[in-house]
């Protein structure tokens, strides 16, 4: 995987720790680069931490599945890209939250790097340097959480949705691409 794949794999599976980042800008009167950092670490760290942890799981999984690879890694993709465009264009409204408690990001750090994990097991079917691989997803949604907060504070929601709908995009043109790859109809 090159990094410029990698990198828009990046900035997809951010886009859900991107919007909640958002919301958490719009509930907190105030935001300082406490606020930021701390969303960011969270966020950035779990991000980071469950592509590894999926990588580990892939790899002993990898010497019976590899035949379908690239199927598994179409279907993850397009699966989690889906519901990250469903969730944007669901009408239910989500209450914003101003807490910055553990317990509370620690919630929202998992919900919002689940899909990185299913990620994490395609890493272990691809040529990819996993080490540099999720520090880059890691660094990639500090920066864009704790842009969010600021973001969400400035201008609120406006954006949420949208930023949902391009990350889903993202996840299933990327899923197309592995595929049609390893298929040879594609091939950069």
């Amino acid at each position: 995987m090159g990094w410029m794949a990698l990198f828009t794999l990046a900035v997809g599976l951010s886009m859900d720790a991107f919007a909640v980042a958002v919301c958490k800008g719009l509930a907190l009167q105030r935001v300082n680069w406490k606020h930021t950092a701390l969303v960011g670490l969270w966020f950035g760290g779990f991000q980071a931490l469950m592509p590894f942890l999926g990588f580990l799981l892939g790899v002993g999984f990898k010497d019976y599945i590899t035949a379908v690879d690239h199927w598994i890694a179409f279907g993850l993709l397009g699966i989690i890209g889906g519901k990250m465009i469903k969730e944007a264009l669901s009408q239910e409204e989500e209450q914003a939250d101003a807490s910055l408690s553990c317990k509370t990001m620690l919630l929202l750090a998992v919900a919002t790097s689940i899909d990185a994990l299913a990620v994490g097991i395609t890493f272990a079917f691809l040529e990819v340097n996993i080490l540099a691989a999720v520090l880059f997803i890691g660094v990639i949604t500090f920066v864009l959480s704790a842009a969010g907060v600021k973001i969400g504070n400035v201008f609120g929601t406006r954006y949420k949705a949208k930023a949902e709908i391009a990350g889903g995009v993202i996840l299933i043109l990327l899923g197309l691409k592995i595929l049609l790859e390893h298929l040879g109809i594609l091939n950069f």
